[in-house]
């Protein structure tokens, strides 16, 4: 799907397709948003070639799975953005790369699959935006994608909660499972949001030609994004951390339960240690054993044993072994 949105020096914006390039052309003060969603490479190449975008830049928005950077050229700024394409609260997420041209006048997006943010902005708010400068398009979409991150991770904490109070009542393998899923979910997620939190501190801490920082309202727009993507990078550092904690509670009581379980085995072993050293020796064939003739010898031997066993297993009592 193509679509662009033109808006002019007096803020009159109209949708429509390729149509508006002439139009865009022929005012010198309008500023033109095309959205390619979908659309074949070739067909891509094609539009951000009218754009005289950098061969190597176009190369790098086809390039599947590659890491979000951000990058200028002579003409026009490269933001390459890892938004999603679906997030609930369980962790599962499904990205989708989103490519930004940044000119003076125009902001093309590129996008494999139905990417809300963008919907949302050129359905509302993006002609407002569109009519102050390209810049201020490309950073709302990212403040509003970075936005559903933070709603699903903000549902999860309670779903965390919730484990958290279930592994208490119930240390089962089942939830230990489910908890290093989280984790290993949760690794990826941060790993995104370095990359992107990468971006903004380069945009903050750099002059780029098309994303200035003296102007106040795009500043404004860079330190917005900067701080949900820096809210959203400690959001999952502690909730890894949390579920880390789980796991090593969940490693520290299973040891703490073996301990016991080997402390009670151990204390049993050590009862039964005599009582076989005495049966051992009374069970040797030999001859001339002096209690084997003694009328009560094998009531002593069995008291004596008995004596033994209850001396140890009071003993072990009262150090508190078991």
């Amino acid at each position: 799907m193509i679509r662009t949105l033109l808006v002019d020096a007096e803020g009159q914006a109209r949708t429509g397709g390729e149509e508006l390039l002439a139009r865009w052309r022929e005012a010198p003060e309008s500023h033109l948003w095309v959205d390619l969603q979908g659309e074949p490479p070739q067909i891509e190449r094609e539009w951000l070639l009218i754009f005289d975008c950098h061969p190597m830049a176009i190369d790098d928005a086809h390039r599947e799975r590659h890491p979000p950077k951000i990058e200028e050229f002579e003409g026009h700024t490269l933001i390459l953005y890892r938004g999603i394409a679906a997030f609930d609260a369980e962790l599962n997420f499904t990205p989708q790369q989103l490519a930004f041209f940044l000119g003076e006048r125009f902001v093309v997006t590129l996008h494999p699959g139905v990417a809300n943010s963008i919907d949302r902005l050129f359905q509302h708010e993006g002609a407002g935006l569109l009519h102050r400068s390209p810049q201020q398009v490309a950073l709302r979409v990212m403040y509003h994608s970075a936005g559903y991150y933070l709603d699903s991770l903000l549902e999860f904490e309670n779903a965390l909660s919730d484990l958290e109070d279930a592994l208490i009542q119930n240390d089962s393998d089942a939830l230990m499972r489910q908890v290093i899923g989280y984790r290993s979910r949760l690794v990826k997620m941060r790993r995104v949001f370095k990359y992107h939190l990468g971006i903004t501190q380069e945009l903050t801490a750099y002059d780029y030609s098309h994303l200035p920082r003296d102007d106040v309202e795009t500043l404004h727009a860079i330190n917005d994004v900067h701080e949900r993507f820096e809210r959203l990078h400690s959001l999952t550092q502690m909730y890894y951390d949390i579920c880390g904690d789980l796991v090593d509670g969940h490693i520290s009581l299973s040891s703490h339960r073996l301990n016991i379980t080997m402390r009670i085995l151990t204390v049993i072993t050590a009862i039964f240690v005599p009582l076989t050293f005495i049966a051992g020796i009374y069970g040797m064939n030999f001859a001339h054993m002096p209690e084997l003739e003694h009328r009560y010898g094998y009531f002593m031997v069995l008291g004596l044993m008995l004596a033994i066993g209850l001396g140890l297993a009071w003993l072990f009592r009262r150090k508190g072994w078991f």
